[in-house]
């Protein structure tokens, strides 16, 4: 169980804490408001990032009960794609800033993740790759998973809120830019061989 979940935090961290639309979105908002003004949109994002993520898990453990070849080859596919992610990273230039926008609410938030497609492909990755790696029933495998990816991406959106403007900055700078795609880089790699190697026998 331990082993299974630290390798899922593997897999997310580069997915959640790379500077990504609704990262720099948050960036912007906690430059301009601070912390506090953005923890309605928070709320409002991970809530809806729960319910939807739980929906999707479930939809998964009805496809692995009655398309099990079809879950293989989303699941091989998945690995892939990883690998692909891997190599983008590696070619990834400077990160744009956040746009200057209005502080956001709850609906927002909910909003922000609903209408965000990336959020999808994530998830669907997620759950082809780990819901048959965890030793227990699906539906407690999908609520813990659903779990973990909730509130990993929560402390991703808090970090960026919280380091902000100064952050931003940073990464205006080639090098620093090159240095931190450089590294999810080698974690998404690191996650790609074990899918390959270890997601087999976990099926």
């Amino acid at each position: 169980m331990l082993p299974t979940t630290l390798a899922l935090l593997l897999f997310l961290a580069p997915l959640a804490y790379s500077p990504g639309p609704g990262n720099m979105v948050f960036a912007a908002m906690g430059a301009r408001f601070g912390l506090r003004a953005t923890l309605p949109a928070n709320l409002g994002y991970h809530v809806a990032t729960w319910i939807v993520t739980f929906g999707l898990g479930l939809g998964f453990s009805t496809l692995v009960a009655t398309a099990p070849a079809l879950f293989e080859v989303l699941r091989w596919a998945g690995a892939a794609y990883v690998a692909w992610l891997a190599w983008t990273f590696l070619r990834a230039g400077l990160s744009g800033a956040g746009r200057d926008l209005g502080v956001i609410g709850v609906l927002d938030g909910a909003l922000l993740l609903v209408l965000n497609p990336k959020a999808y492909v994530i998830i669907a990755l997620m759950f082809s790759q780990f819901l048959t790696a965890f030793p227990i029933p699906h539906l407690a495998a999908v609520l813990w998973i659903t779990t973990i990816f909730t509130l990993n991406n929560l402390l991703a959106f808090l970090f960026w809120t919280i380091v902000g403007d100064g952050l931003l900055a940073r990464f205006r700078h080639r090098d620093h830019a090159r240095l931190l795609n450089g590294a999810f880089a080698v974690i998404l790699g690191l996650v790609a061989v074990w899918l390959f190697v270890a997601g087999r026998a976990a099926v």
